[in-house]
């Protein structure tokens, strides 16, 4: 009789670095690491890519609606917030294997450039978040001649 065990030696580090991460977020925001033993979490990957005009995030938030997402800008740092919640269905069968994630996810980031706060947009489409965040336009240099007055 075989088992159906998905273990990889790289998921188990995916998620040990996970865990970590999580761990070091709530200390520095302090909260209590242990106030929310046994509450599942889930936490979505995320791309951050800077171009010439704006920066994008983009981040997998399947099964989510997007008036249970948050997202705030103070300064120059990014907060992605939002709750999973679990969809139960009652059966008559036995679960064998449960690996949905489910629970509430805070994401930071703080942003390589300055943004114009006025001109955010985000939008969810197919489980995937994207927010752009178009760059704020700096003055370019302009060279002044000067005139002799005589």
């Amino acid at each position: 009789m075989f088992e159906l065990i998905p273990y990889t030696r790289i998921n188990s580090l995916n998620r040990l670095h996970r865990d970590m991460n999580d761990l070091w977020q709530r200390f520095f925001d302090g909260e209590s690491p242990l106030a929310s033993a046994g509450q599942a979490e889930f936490l979505p990957s995320v791309n951050v890519v800077e171009n010439d005009d704006a920066i994008e995030v983009t981040a997998e938030v399947p099964g989510m609606k997007p008036e249970d997402i948050k997202i705030s800008l103070t300064g120059d740092v990014l907060t992605i917030k939002g709750e999973k919640t679990e969809q139960k269905e009652e059966t008559q069968g036995n679960y064998h294997l449960i690996e949905r994630q489910f629970g509430t996810f805070k994401r930071s980031f703080r942003l390589p450039a300055e943004v114009d706060h006025e001109k955010l947009k985000a939008k969810s489409k197919d489980g995937v978040l994207t927010i752009v965040l178009p760059k704020v336009q700096k003055a370019g240099s302009t060279t002044i001649e000067v005139k002799s007055e005589e």
